[in-house]
């Protein structure tokens, strides 16, 4: 049986020992910030870019069809292999074979991944390149850019398209044509942000993405920073920028929530602006409440009705998908983040409010008059 396994298995075979060859050194070799800082600015970066500009052009996520592709094709497969394994003889051999094509896939698969995303993680991140601080902050220091924060998406909700109901009603399809300008006010300030005018892409099954709890995610694969359609729209434009962050080489998901917020401002188009400050305001407040609610409550009360209007209706929104689908993907989320040494899991979303703070103090200290 193992001649024939092997004759039946040796294109997956050597295609599985290449791939855990790949992986091997790549745990070995992770530690090694220069090595790795060396392929993600030589071969990464530039292939990202590479592949970000041929899929451009396509009016689809190339990713989604690739990730649809491979599901029903594997679903496909594995209903096929169960009724022959059923119906023909050499059971042990056609079990061993199927066992073989499913690890091939996965080593591929997984072995891509950690060399076209996980590289990022232990090269340079933002903070370092950029040198902007993120030393913790004051409880003071919070308050008031949360305070500026709140001010900010008062004044730009005021300036935004909303429904009759006074919710925020912004054309996902115009935010969407908007994205490849979004990151060219802050590419002469952060070089090493510089990357391809290219789109965002919609998700078209976008509601499975609900389900899952995503708003959105990078595809290494093709270089494609994709969103979901489906969730309210006040915070798709940030979303749009943090999934672009992402594609500009910015791994950690701290510093994606920062550099999004960074770029949105910086472009200054009324849907963007206003996303932004949701977004900061979200995070700032969040831990303003948790290390002090006292200061928390007059700014939350200070927020406008339309604000609180579209914290609200993005609240209800996401309280139809809290099922146990959701909470698995969480969950196997966070061990993927503390897999690549993010190891604040999901709450690393948070660790954005440092970035937040020590970047902003100045500004809001001038525009509040403190």
């Amino acid at each position: 049986m193992a001649k024939q396994f092997i004759k039946r298995c040796r294109v997956r075979i050597i295609l599985s020992f290449l791939s855990g060859l790949m992986l091997a050194a790549y745990f070995l070799l992770r530690s090694r910030r220069e090595l790795m800082k060396l392929l993600s600015e030589t071969i990464v970066r530039p292939l990202h870019r590479w592949l970000a500009s041929q899929c451009d052009g396509l009016p689809f996520s190339v990713a989604e069809l690739l990730i649809g592709g491979l599901g029903i094709g594997l679903l496909v497969y594995i209903i096929i292999e169960t009724v022959l394994f059923f119906r023909k003889e050499e059971k042990g051999l056609r079990l061993a074979s199927a066992a073989m094509t499913l690890l091939t896939c996965f080593c591929l698969v997984y072995g891509g991944f950690c060399l076209l995303w996980g590289v990022y993680y232990y090269a340079d991140d933002f903070a370092a390149i950029s040198g902007l601080s993120e030393e913790p902050v004051s409880v003071e220091q919070l308050q008031t850019v949360t305070e500026y924060f709140a001010r900010l998406a008062n004044e730009s909700g005021a300036n935004v398209s909303r429904d009759a109901r006074g919710v925020y009603n912004g054309n996902r399809k115009a935010i969407l044509a908007q994205s490849p300008e979004v990151f060219a006010g802050i590419e002469a300030e952060y070089p090493f942000l510089a990357g391809p005018a290219v789109h965002a892409k919609g998700i078209h099954f976008s509601k499975i993405m609900s389900l899952t709890d995503f708003t959105g995610f990078f595809f290494p694969f093709t270089g494609e920073a994709n969103v979901n359609i489906d969730f309210p729209p006040s915070l798709l434009a940030s979303t749009v920028a943090h999934e672009l962050s992402h594609q500009r080489g910015v791994a950690r998901e701290q510093e994606a929530n920062f550099t999004a917020v960074l770029a949105s401002l910086r472009y200054g188009d009324p849907d963007y602006v206003y996303s932004a400050a949701l977004l900061a305001y979200t995070h700032l407040g969040n831990a303003l409440y948790k290390a002090d609610r006292e200061a928390w409550e007059p700014i939350y009360e200070s927020l406008s009705d339309e604000v609180k209007i579209d914290f609200a209706f993005n609240r209800a929104y996401w309280q139809q998908f809290e099922t146990p689908v959701q909470s698995v993907s969480n969950t196997v989320y966070e061990g993927f983040l503390q897999s690549y040494g993010q190891k604040l899991g999901l709450q690393s979303y948070g660790a954005c409010v440092d970035l937040l703070v020590n970047y902003y103090y100045d500004a809001a200290c001038t525009e509040l008059g403190k």
